[in-house]
């Protein structure tokens, strides 16, 4: 795994953007809706897992309910050690940490759903991400009317 991990880092490239808008909160944090958006590769048990054949990634995503039980998830990603998240998914999906939050009144509430993908995206289908399913992930979360979006890399 070492030597994966270093062949690509040695030619890894960072996708810059520099057009990203910034939007200050409209409310205070105890009034506002959450969307959690992962890039764990976390998903329903039921749904189709994240494509590992591509070496490129899969830029797909997958809606999870925020009522999702621990034991109807799973990860689906090849480019990351996520033996600990295995183990607790709220290393890279905190669902459960935000319910306890908006229990005891320090967040307002949660999306019915939350957002994830599968964060290794790589050469032509970098472009798919940003115009085409970034795009439509974004319609999702302002179709929910969420204030904030926690975005949690993994």
């Amino acid at each position: 795994m070492d030597f994966v991990k270093e062949s690509w880092q040695r030619k890894y490239q960072a996708v810059q953007n520099d057009e990203v808008p910034w939007t200050p909160l409209a409310k205070p944090i105890e009034e506002s809706r959450i969307v959690l958006v992962t890039t764990g590769g976390v998903h329903l048990k039921s749904d189709t897992p994240f494509d590992m054949s591509d070496s490129n990634g899969d830029p797909s995503f997958r809606m999870i309910p925020s009522q999702a039980k621990p034991e109807e998830l799973m990860i689906t990603h090849d480019y990351y050690d996520h033996r600990d998240a295995d183990q607790d998914l709220n290393l890279v999906f905190p669902w459960q940490i935000l319910h306890g939050l908006v229990e005891e009144g320090i967040l307002g509430s949660l999306s019915d759903q939350f957002i994830s993908f599968m964060g290794h995206i790589d050469g032509p289908l970098i472009d798919t991400l940003v115009r085409e399913t970034a795009i439509s992930a974004s319609e999702r979360i302002q179709q929910m009317q969420a204030d904030i979006a926690l975005l949690v890399p993994s």
